[in-house]
């Protein structure tokens, strides 16, 4: 079948064709049928099969007919990244450029004053992530009552970034009239009970087992021991015939240490990650879409929906702690027919992700070795996933990646370490690094000791009449009072004077 087939509009198959393609993909051939019939559409498919445009295209030739008014959107597209977003809009700007339509892109990171002014023209096509929405709407500069179609793009990806009560909210707010387009890489129990409450009377469009890797990929894993995991990326990366790849780590902080690492060896590396500034982080993916930067290392951020037309390769440094998270990463090469190479850098420790992703993709990934370094076996127990709980990696990442092909850390307890820095610095240690304290004396025990303490020393009010009485016992006479007279008691009195004039009445 050709695109011609599909009951698209002239303008719509010229962009197609001065894009270059002739033959619709599976998803894109079962489901644009249904959207131009305005039915509500359950897509599932595995990633890299082309399900932007299975609703893009359709939704241009829908909303070529109408005008939109102002703070009053016809259509609404929900994507979970900013990356994601601007991919759609991408998209949108590919295939409609013949038509007039205007289209407004929301976003988190840049400022409201411009996409405020887009939506007071009149927005045909609103692509946003739930946040800006949310934001936008209670500031009073949009209304929702006149969406037409509504798409919820990377559904699974939604559940896992929390954003279901945000879409949920959204939906509340829109017209039950309208044509919703739902679409997922994965079916989870989660999804499907949105799906039922979203969707009215919806075909579902399956065209491949979720959560499954692309067959135009080649998977190997490399097994070697924790420290040694930069040398076998740059190993790979030297003797693969790498053109670009993404090199995906488990947290934000490892993928600023190993793009330093990769530069300070003389590659040409890149960072995206979801703490950068949303400038930066379209920066640097164009930089990378241009052939500018080789390498991007990246976090999950990037594992979903992102096209790089002709990826070469991709790395993932560390094994990733959710097993659909590994279909999605090496999803990113392999695209459009295109072959692809994805390798694996596993430590001892990652079994039981490792044993995950063989279970989810119902086969084991092939092992090879690298000449110099020492291959590792897995370790028993629980693992990472046993040690940080249900996946979770611990807080702040591992220290020992912090610097590269140092010893490990010394295995003493963490109190005597801070104990002993604290006494490098100068500053006591923290109450519990203290010693411990003996235990506290039983009630008997307390009154031995001071039975024992009375005997051998008396009262202290003892001791002070004892003191007295020393100070007292002298050989000196005590002088009383009538041998030792005042000298003015010794004094002769004055005689009294006699009254003048002769007064006998005082006389007696």
């Amino acid at each position: 079948m050709i695109f011609s087939e599909l009951g698209l509009g002239p303008e719509v198959l010229r962009a197609i064709e001065e894009k270059g393609y002739t033959q619709p993909t599976p998803i894109q051939e079962q489901a644009i049928p249904w959207v131009l019939q305005g039915r509500d559409v359950l897509g599932c498919a595995q990633t890299g099969t082309g399900k932007t445009a299975g609703f893009t295209l359709p939704m241009i030739d829908i909303l070529a007919s109408g005008r939109a008014r102002a703070r009053m959107p016809r259509s609404l597209i929900l994507e979970p990244t900013r990356e994601l977003a601007a991919q759609v809009a991408e998209s949108f700007e590919t295939y409609g450029k013949h038509h007039k339509l205007n289209m407004a892109l929301l976003i988190g990171g840049e400022t409201f004053t411009e996409q405020v002014k887009k939506l007071d023209r009149g927005v045909d096509v609103l692509i946003a992530t739930p946040g800006r929405l949310i934001d936008l709407f209670e500031r009073g500069n949009m209304m929702l009552n006149d969406i037409k179609v509504l798409v919820i793009d990377e559904a699974d990806r939604m559940l896992d970034m929390g954003f279901i009560p945000d879409i949920e909210r959204i939906v509340s707010l829109l017209p039950k009239n309208r044509q919703t387009l739902f679409f997922s890489a994965t079916m989870p129990p989660e999804i499907r009970r949105l799906a039922d409450a979203f969707l009215q009377n919806p075909r579902e469009v399956t065209v491949a087992p979720p959560a499954s890797p692309s067959e135009t990929v080649t998977q190997a894993m490399v097994l070697v021991q924790e420290q040694d995991k930069r040398k076998a990326l740059r190993h790979l990366l030297r003797t693969e015939d790498v053109k670009n790849a993404f090199i995906f780590c488990n947290r934000k902080r490892d993928v600023a240490v190993v793009q330093k690492s990769l530069e300070g060896h003389g590659f040409n590396a890149g960072a995206l990650h979801g703490d950068m500034p949303q400038h930066k982080r379209t920066e640097t993916l164009e930089l990378f879409k241009r052939g500018d930067i080789t390498l991007l290392v990246c976090s999950d951020v990037a594992a979903r929906g992102l096209d790089v037309q002709g990826l070469s390769h991709v790395f993932n440094f560390d094994v990733p702690l959710h097993a659909e998270d590994y279909v999605h990463r090496i999803g990113r090469t392999g695209r459009a027919g295109r072959m692809g190479r994805a390798f694996t850098i596993a430590g001892p420790e990652d079994g039981k992700l490792v044993a995950a992703i063989a279970r989810l993709i119902k086969r084991d990934i092939p092992m090879i070795a690298i000449d110099g370094l020492e291959s590792a076996t897995f370790e028993e127990g629980e693992g990472r996933r046993g040690r940080f709980g249900r996946g979770r990696p611990p807080r702040g990442g591992d220290e020992r990646r912090g610097a590269e092909d140092r010893p490990r850390r010394d295995e003493r307890p963490r109190r005597e370490e801070r104990a002993e820095r604290a006494e490098r610095d100068d500053r006591p240690p923290r109450r519990e690094e203290r010693e411990e304290r003996p235990e506290r004396p039983t009630e008997r025990e307390r009154d031995r000791a001071a039975l024992s303490e009375a005997r051998r020393e008396p009262p202290r009010r003892d001791r002070d009449r004892r003191r007295r009485r020393d100070e007292d016992d002298d050989d000196e006479p005590v002088v009383g009072f009538g041998d030792h007279v005042p000298a003015f008691l010794l004094r002769a009195a004055r005689p009294r004077p006699e009254p003048s004039g002769g007064d006998t009445s005082q006389e007696g």
